[in-house]
């Protein structure tokens, strides 16, 4: 288990040191690819690292992820409240991570606090053929 948060903070450290310029993914949310590469190994899989930056009190629009797409999502800083499919809403705090499986909704993902910065790392395998299609929103507006 310490392995696996050795892993986890390596990767967060490496993903706040060499992000490109982010794009803008909603007001007070910052979505930054900071890694893309096909998986060498297992033919038609591709590896995607992004940073979700949170505004205090900021949070993203409920949205669907690709059908293929296994995240895995680790609190870097601040506290994170997310919701997937039909669990319950839960608080996540800086060092804790959670996964979403293939073709999760994602109703909830928001900065828990309103006068503190938050950020996620999430790391996401799916079909090299989704690659650009990682979230869909679910708003009807």
């Amino acid at each position: 288990m310490k392995f696996v948060s050795l892993i986890a903070a390596a990767s967060a450290a490496l993903a706040l040191t060499v992000a490109p310029p982010a794009l803008a993914h909603g007001a007070g949310e910052t979505v930054t690819t900071n890694f893309e590469k096909e998986i060498p190994n297992i033919p038609g899989k591709t590896l995607v690292a992004t940073v979700v930056d949170y505004a205090p009190g900021a949070e993203s629009a409920p949205h669907a992820h690709a059908k293929s797409a296994f995240v895995y999502a680790y609190v870097v800083s601040g506290e994170i409240e997310s919701k997937v499919n039909d669990g319950p809403a839960r608080v996540y705090k800086a060092g804790e991570s959670f996964y979403e499986p293939p073709a999760s909704l994602h109703p909830i993902s928001r900065n828990a606090s309103k006068t503190k910065p938050a950020r996620l790392l999430a790391v996401i395998v799916l079909d090299n053929d989704e690659v650009g299609e990682i979230t869909t929103s679910l708003d009807q507006h």
